[in-house]
């Protein structure tokens, strides 16, 4: 598994250059439409249902990414191809820059220990699941659930990335558990604009 993410992480170098080329959103208007989102996400990006994801600080180049995949069809989930075929770019790059505006906050539980964060996920997600790069997303007190269907879908090709594909077809079911279980325990909120 190790192996898998230093291999790639050329890859993600590279690919940050056409990131960070997004169009910057307006926040406000971003908070607007964000209502449409509340109900899974949180108006703050703190998720209110196992099955979605905190998304409250994420990197906007991240955000813009999924959210445009998801419009395009190339990540397909039952609600949000349905939410993202209707955004154009201007709405995502507002509902970028609104979430984005959030500040995640992460630390380990008291029964963490920094040395046994899981080795191969820490480059990109860090320890404490805040990511490094902006092409990877927060993992920090998502839940077990979240992180674990996540993982099974790149392993089988359900949902594919240029390096979580090839990390995750390596892991047992076992590693995958260790990983979304560590992340899972991590304590986790989301602070709102200063």
């Amino acid at each position: 598994m190790l192996k898998a993410c230093v291999l790639a992480l050329g890859g993600v170098f590279l690919a940050q250059n056409g990131l960070a080329q997004e169009a910057v959103g307006d926040p406000e208007a971003g908070r607007k439409l964000a209502g449409q989102c509340r109900t899974c996400h949180g108006i703050d990006g703190f998720a209110k249902i196992p099955i979605a994801p905190h998304i409250g600080g994420e990197n906007p180049a991240y955000i813009t990414h999924q959210l445009t995949a998801f419009r395009e069809g190339t990540r397909v989930h039952e609600m949000m191809t349905v939410v993202a075929k209707n955004l154009d770019d201007t709405a995502i790059a507002n509902l970028a820059a609104w979430y984005s505006s959030q500040t995640p906050v992460a630390a380990l539980s008291a029964r963490q220990s920094p040395d046994d964060a899981p080795e191969g996920c820490v480059a990109c997600h860090g320890v404490d699941g805040i990511a490094q790069i902006e092409d990877a997303p927060n993992l920090a007190g998502e839940t077990t659930m979240y992180i674990d269907t996540q993982l099974k879908a790149f392993r089988t090709g359900k949902r594919t990335h240029d390096i979580m594909t090839g990390i995750a077809a390596e892991m047992t079911n076992a590693e995958i558990r260790a990983v979304a279980e560590w992340y899972a325990a991590v304590d986790f909120k989301v602070n709102p604009p200063q």
